[in-house]
């Protein structure tokens, strides 16, 4: 164990000038990060992207295949978000204790197991409790992956890291669905949808017979406690936060998901008051000084007004495609392409773009192009809605290039800043709101979606308000720091 002083958990105003010189290194004091640092974790942070929209094109034959009923088909989907969920935080900080290339690679063996379990499963019990164990896993990796990229790049390397992050997440969710499609369009051995699951096992293994070799290990400079009254008050809030929020819209709101709803502002409210009197006295599970820092607070902000519109969008482009135009899975993944050539274009290089405009400026330039790629959408919709669809082409295209202008700056922003010691909670935060908000836009977007009962109408409708959430992610990046 390290004896260096934990800088970490020590009020900012009693470390020494030393300690802040240390942690201020220019790029050239790092050593480089071994070669094949970044294929180990981006393999990681692309099986977790695919897993989430893959399962939306097996649905339809998993439940033919093991004859399962809707409540159970929603839990196939609904279990791994929910784990994923809940699990972020406590993660970030089991990195920081215990190594994060150790969590890391604990997190990627039992994803990699958990796959093989959904991709062999002989019921549809068994297959959504693989789910739930797939979320918990890709919770274990997902703060290791942006503690690792920020403490193991600095400078221009470190931006280039998080554009092939962002990149990345990217190809996993804009190529989901058509990667799902002809997967089980080609039936690999008679696997049918398993395939979308069992494909994770070869990536899965090679990644982790790299782990040792290409990954440094890092840690907090001491070990932070666990703090589990923290663990218990935030997992069960974010459950309760993160349950209603998928269920709610398909039952209609129920009077137990809005119990659920005010549990979870409370618990988090008691979370809150917890940690800032645990930051005071022992080792808190979420420092509470990060949101002292202007990019830290105002870059979650951003994070959660981008990623409420994201999933949303994705779900009513879909549901549009399939329901509103008669398109099989294959036929949406391929209008899904539309997206992903001009996301391939601006993620390759946005890291460039960042170094000349500077990354608040980037983003806004991103929130931009996606509000004009909206509102593309929305005049084709309305003003041609017998239309062929790839009259959607252009629309979608330039929604993607202010998507590869987004990702990967507004991530840098929140994470450039944060000690290295911080780096492990303060991943797992961003993840958490990464997840919230995705689960709180598809809430959102939904009552608007399913409230028009045209399916034209009710997708001209939601990207029209998407478009309006672009803008306020551009009205949220001034309040990030000019130089951030």
């Amino acid at each position: 164990m390290s004896t260096a002083p934990d800088l970490a958990h020590r009020p900012a105003a009693r470390r020494s000038a030393g300690s802040r010189h240390a942690e201020a290194r220019p790029a050239a004091s790092r050593p480089g990060a071994p070669p094949g640092l970044l294929p180990v974790v981006l393999a990681a942070t692309f099986m977790t992207s695919l897993d989430v929209f893959v399962v939306n094109v097996a649905v339809p034959s998993l439940q033919a295949d093991l004859g399962a009923g809707p409540a159970v088909v929603q839990w196939v989907m609904a279990g791994f978000s929910l784990a994923l969920a809940a699990g972020l935080v406590t993660a970030g900080r089991l990195g920081d204790r215990y190594g994060r290339r150790r969590v890391f690679g604990l997190g990627l063996a039992l994803f990699t197991l958990a796959s093989a379990g959904c991709g062999f499963a002989p019921t549809a019990a068994a297959l959504v409790g693989a789910r739930v164990a797939q979320g918990l896993a890709a919770a274990l990796m997902g703060p290791q992956v942006l503690a690792i990229l920020r403490t193991a790049f600095s400078g221009t390397a470190q931006a280039r890291a998080f554009a092939r992050y962002g990149l990345t997440m990217g190809v996993g969710a804009v190529f989901g669905q058509l990667i799902g499609g002809l997967l089980i369009r080609a039936d690999v051995l008679g696997l049918g949808w398993r395939s979308c699951f069992l494909i994770n096992l070869p990536v899965g293994l090679a990644a982790l017979v790299l782990v040792r070799r290409c990954l440094p290990e890092s840690r907090a400079p001491q070990r932070p406690g666990l703090d589990p009254v923290g663990v218990l008050l935030v997992t069960a809030a974010l459950t309760g936060l993160v349950l209603p929020l998928i269920q709610g819209p398909q039952l209609g709101w129920p009077s137990w998901t809005l119990l659920c709803l005010a549990g979870s502002a409370a618990l988090l409210a008691g979370f809150a008051v917890h940690q800032h009197r645990t930051r005071a006295t022992g080792s808190p599970l979420v420092d509470t000084g990060l949101f002292r820092s202007r990019a830290f607070g105002a870059g979650l902000l951003a994070q959660l007004a981008f990623w409420l519109g994201q999933a949303s969008f994705f779900l009513v482009l879909a549901l549009h495609l399939q329901l509103g135009r008669g398109l099989d899975a294959f036929g949406a993944g391929l209008v899904f392409t539309a997206i992903g050539v001009g996301y391939l274009i601006t993620s390759n290089a946005v890291h460039r773009v960042a170094e000349r405009l500077g990354g608040p400026r980037t983003i806004t330039l991103g929130g931009l192009s996606m509000a004009a790629g909206l509102g593309l959408l929305a005049l084709a919709v309305y003003g041609a809605p017998a239309a062929g669809v790839w009259w959607l082409a252009p629309g979608l295209f330039v929604d993607g290039l202010g998507m590869g202008l987004v990702i990967a700056p507004v991530t840098s922003v929140v994470l450039a800043g944060v000690e290295p010691g911080l780096a492990g909670s303060a991943a797992g935060v961003l993840a958490t709101v990464q997840q919230v908000g995705g689960a709180l836009g598809i809430a959102l977007i939904g009552l608007l979606y399913y409230g028009a009962g045209d399916p034209v109408a009710a997708f001209g409708r939601s990207v029209t308000a998407l478009a309006v959430l672009e803008l306020v992610l551009v009205g949220l990046v001034r309040l990030l720091p000019r130089r951030a």
